[in-house]
């Protein structure tokens, strides 16, 4: 594709990017047959090839409107665009990168102002949403069905193993993940200390940064990239094997730390390190499986249906690892139709875009429910909380399935 960028972009970096980007777009439209909105509501624009055209009009200095924003607000980032493209177009980047320049010549309206200030200042503080959700759940049957949704059940962590081992990992504890599902951490960490492995959390690291950076707060995301940087460093320096993830969706914007403090001296260094360190859960435990075979024997009898998220199998580009290591420890694990496509939770795209997520969340349950499956399994909180709030079938962490047959 042909591109003419305006001057105010095209000699920074973002521009540089987005140019090259632009550039290996050829118009296929193999994009526009997986990805959810575009099958939803059937707008050229709402789907990734016009979101691509509208992008470039941005960045050529062409007028920008509500419109534009509109249809950009409507993408899920599933990136199942990216899976599908043959020309390797990094449909994320841009799309970060055209909102922020849309969002900073577009005034939104102030009910949207104030939502996305809420959201971007609330979930990536642990001090400020944990009480929140605690509150929430206490008050949950009170609750309108629109916020019941949000507020899932309380489940109890159950303890974190004490035991000191020779092989120490990073785990980062999150901020939504703790107070909404406080057990995924806790059960990673008992399946780890079985197989001899330490989990270490950093105290000061807190939210990935993925919150604020996607809400088009951009700086404010990279301001807690650095501080995670700096809470995980000296552990770095200590010799730790990995930094393990256990929300797919934290994962997928942690290795990214390298490309997006790139251009920060201080950081650059440090934040490729640490991408390069992180794995995401089902990354790591195929290496114990001889040994979680051996330890599950069987265990596990029910039917269960896997949900791979977006950020996972499209975002990190990892796919078969978490069912096929459910399957070599004998479940009866399966996918369900259109498993590639998103299920609507996208971060904070449920609360902004209810209508279209829930319609994405129907389709979803009904394709997973189809399997005649027992449990639901995921591997990331948002997509966990959000299948949950539309079936009376459970919905956990796959980890959460494994700890249970480990520890009964």
């Amino acid at each position: 594709m042909q591109t003419n960028l305006a001057d105010f972009i095209k000699n920074t970096r973002e521009g540089q990017e987005a140019d090259a980007i632009l550039r290996k777009c050829v118009h296929c439209g193999f994009c526009t047959a997986t990805c959810p909105t575009y099958q939803l509501l059937g707008d050229e624009l709402d789907g990734p090839r016009g979101r691509i055209y509208l992008m470039k009009q941005v960045l050529e200095g062409k007028q920008v409107t509500a419109k534009t924003q509109s249809h950009l607000d409507r993408c899920l980032t599933c990136r199942n665009c990216e899976t599908t493209c043959p020309s390797g177009v990094q449909y994320g980047r841009l799309v970060d990168i055209g909102r922020k320049i849309v969002d900073d010549q577009v005034p939104r309206p102030l009910s949207q102002r104030v939502l996305r200030t809420a959201l971007k200042e609330i979930l990536p503080r642990r001090w400020l949403f944990a009480p929140a959700m605690k509150a929430g759940q206490l008050l949950r049957p009170l609750l309108p069905q629109a916020l019941q949704n949000k507020v899932p059940v309380a489940h109890p962590a159950g303890r974190r193993p004490t035991a000191v081992h020779a092989r120490k990992m990073l785990l980062l504890d999150g901020c939504v993940q703790p107070a909404m599902s406080p057990n995924i951490n806790a059960a990673t960490a008992r399946v780890f200390d079985a197989l001899g492995v330490q989990l270490v959390v950093a105290p000061k690291a807190g939210c990935c940064g993925a919150i604020r950076y996607h809400l088009n707060d951009q700086a404010g995301g990279l301001d807690d990239m650095r501080r995670n940087i700096d809470a995980w460093w000296p552990l770095v320096e200590a010799g730790v094997e990995a930094i393990v993830m256990t929300a797919s969706g934290c994962g997928v914007t942690v290795k990214e730390y390298g490309h997006l403090l790139a251009a920060d001296p201080a950081y650059a260094e440090k934040a490729a390190r640490v991408s390069a360190l992180t794995r995401d859960l089902s990354e790591i435990l195929p290496d114990f499986e001889a040994e979680l075979i051996r330890k599950l024997d069987g265990k596990i009898d029910k039917r269960v249906a896997y949900h791979p998220p977006c950020t996972l199998q499209h975002g990190q580009q990892i796919r078969g690892k978490v069912e096929g290591l459910l399957r070599a420890a004998g479940v009866d694990v399966s996918l369900c139709a259109d498993s590639h496509l998103c299920c609507g939770s996208a971060g904070t795209y449920s609360v902004l875009q209810p209508a279209l997520s829930y319609q994405l969340r129907d389709n979803k349950l009904a394709n997973l429910q189809a399997t005649g499956a027992e449990l639901i399994v995921s591997a990331n909180i948002g997509c966990i909380t959000h299948l949950q709030s539309g079936t009376a079938t459970p919905v956990r962490h796959w980890i959460e399935l494994i700890d249970g047959a480990l520890h009964p």
